[in-house]
């Protein structure tokens, strides 16, 4: 959710800048801009939807050597170009952008409207910028002026922040929102993410809440708001261009689609300990004695991290018989739970920056609960803040919809729940092996699936154009169900609802008809049968049913059959997810929608 990109160095500054904004395009945004310092002077460029629009108007900027970038995803008032960032005072002396929410910006606007302050736009932001030129005006000098504006502000923020007394000079700090300095000889770069940085980078320092930086071409120094200096590590990460780029896909999402074979098995590679029959995690850092205490497990997230907790809920009661729940991590935040040190809480996310999880985690903490994080992105705040760490290792997912991470995720909890299970002795030997076997051929069985792509996308062509649809799993697969439902609402704009499908009867049964297809996830197991008067209720009201079933199923009058290999009930849901994504990815191509960059939807929800 939005984005900042700054430079300072030896190269030019606006065709880096400009290059790098467009990798973060996958956060999600619509408006964009760009400052820069010539002669003297700030020069700033905005534009409302895709940064090609701010391109065509920055061909003639004059070049300069450092500057600042950012693309808008709207909170604070409409999408205009007033609106849209870099945002500068009343006498253009400082510009500056900046991710997040400043709760307090009514009260401080008002404060500043009264001391003569004129404001072009209704953002939170632009408060920011007039609150630095008044510490100025009062003989602060600006980096004081910087740090004693962000004593000021409550909420969450990253900023940048460039004036044109020091035009060798970025000014940066975060609190609760992310933000990483790239570093080479000679220049530096700050985005909201490693992505933009990595081609010519690889170097990176993850900054903490409450650090504010002070960059030149030559240096940079870290302090906190008390201005004493802190260090942080610099990591070094190799950029896998592979990664970046569609090769030969028309979009990131189906790519990444593709992508699954491989993340499946970078998700259990170097985790399944076969002379134990169990599965290990080397970050997890959380004493045996005490997971053995554990007596309840929460799991939080949000979208479809919190399909994926849906189905570790059932996993870890199932298999490891501990009482568990799965929760909004954006209610658990609010919800005064009860807690106790026995209590676990895990929490998913893609980014490992969702605001509401992390604030999910920060109240688990209020009661020494043991906390867990899964997460895709090294170094990001969840991995950090938690007491273990779980990586994915999906590799970079730039289409806003997810896909692969979500089934990384189903992963991850699947070994958590046969490590959690033996511990506690609560399956035996053999049957956790027999489980890990299981879930090694899962990769050559998504491939068969990725195989029958074309039958999907003809079964796409009956219903792209409807405006409704639902979808119904039991058990495993009723997280399925929420997702598949979600994928085809995020990418297609159709809407679409999911249900455990004994649920339709109460409440959902009455929409339908001809026009609204049922996606109906019944795999040959314990709970077809059931599944199957669900379908044949809706046949008889002339719906029609997309089935996602097993390639053992006996001919049944389903209006469409799509068929996958069989596996354990367990892990059924990681290949049934697969027909879902691309279901939903075909219908949104024959009706025209943006794919990789819905719209209204950001790939990091930085912000409440």
């Amino acid at each position: 959710m939005c984005g900042i990109i700054g430079y300072i160095g030896k190269e030019g500054a606006k065709d880096i800048i400009l290059n790098a904004l467009l990798k973060l395009e996958y956060r999600g945004y619509d408006s964009s801009g760009i400052s820069i310092i010539n002669e003297g002077e700030i020069i700033t460029k905005k534009a409302v939807g895709r940064i090609k629009n701010l391109k065509a108007i920055t061909e003639d900027l004059p070049e300069s050597n450092m500057g600042i970038s950012h693309t808008r995803w709207a909170t604070h008032g409409k999408v205009t170009e007033a609106n849209a960032h870099p945002h500068t005072g009343c006498n253009n002396q400082i510009s500056l952008v900046h991710n997040g929410i400043i709760e307090n910006y009514t009260q401080l606007r008002k404060i500043l409207k009264e001391k003569g302050h004129i404001f072009k736009s209704e953002t939170d932001t632009e408060v920011i910028t007039h609150l630095i030129e008044e510490m100025i005006k009062e003989g602060n000098d600006i980096e004081t002026a910087f740090i004693k504006t962000l004593k000021l502000l409550e909420g969450a923020y990253a900023i940048a922040m460039i004036n044109r007394a020091e035009p060798n000079k970025i000014y940066a700090a975060r609190k609760s929102s992310p933000l990483v300095l790239g570093i080479k000889e000679g220049e530096y770069m700050l985005a909201s993410d490693t992505l933009p940085i990595l081609p010519i980078m690889s170097d990176i320092i993850y900054i903490h809440d409450g650090d504010i930086l002070t960059i030149t071409k030559d240096s940079y120094k870290i302090q906190n708001l008390d201005q004493v200096p802190v260090n942080r590590e610099i990591t070094k990460i190799k950029a896998d261009l592979d990664e970046i780029t569609k090769g030969d896909f028309p979009h990131y999402m189906l790519k990444e689609i593709h992508e699954q074979p491989k993340t499946i098995t970078n998700a259990f590679s170097g985790r399944i300990d076969e002379e134990n029959s169990t599965a290990k995690f080397g970050g997890l850092n959380i004493d045996e004695i005490d997971l053995k205490k554990i007596d309840r497990v929460i799991l939080t997230g949000c979208g479809t991290s919190w399909h994926a907790c849906q189905y570790g809920k059932y996993l870890f009661e199932d298999i490891a018989r501990i009482p568990s729940i799965a929760e909004y991590a954006s209610e658990f935040r609010y919800r005064k739970p009860a807690l106790t040190e026995n209590t676990l809480l895990i929490s998913l996310s893609q980014s490992g920056e969702t605001a509401d999880t992390i604030a999910a985690i920060e109240e688990a903490k209020k009661f020494n609960v043991r906390t867990i994080g899964i997460v895709n992105t090294i170094g990001s705040t969840i991995a950090r803040m938690v007491d273990g760490g779980i990586y994915l290792h999906a590799g970079t997912e730039i289409g806003v919809a997810s896909t692969k991470t979500f089934n990384s995720h189903l992963v991850i909890l699947y070994l958590l729940s046969v490590y959690l299970a033996r511990l506690r002795n609560t399956i035996t030997k053999e049957k956790a092996n027999e489980m890990l076997l299981e879930l090694k051929e899962i990769p050559k069985k998504v491939e068969e699936i990725l195989e029958n792509e074309t039958q999907i996308n003809n079964i796409s062509e009956k219903y792209f154009n409807v405006k409704n649809a639902l979808y119904l799993g039991r058990g495993y697969n009723f997280p399925v169900a929420l997702e598949g439902a979600l994928k085809l609402k995020e990418i297609s704009y159709i809407h679409a609802e999911g249900y455990p499908a004994a649920e339709m009867k109460h409440g959902p049964i009455a929409l339908i008809d001809k026009d609204m297809p049922t996606i109906a996830i019944a795999p040959m197991d314990r709970l077809f049968k059931k599944v199957q008067s669900n379908i044949e209720e809706v046949q008889s009201r002339g719906g029609k049913v997309i089935t996602i079933t097993t390639e053992d199923i006996e001919d049944h009058s389903f209006d469409e059959i799509i068929k996958i290999p069989k596996t354990s009930e367990y892990l059924m849901p990681i290949l049934a997810t697969i027909p879902t994504q691309l279901l939903a990815y075909q219908i949104a191509v024959k009706r025209g929608c943006d794919i990789d960059k819905p719209r209204n939807l950001a790939k990091s929800v930085t912000v409440e």
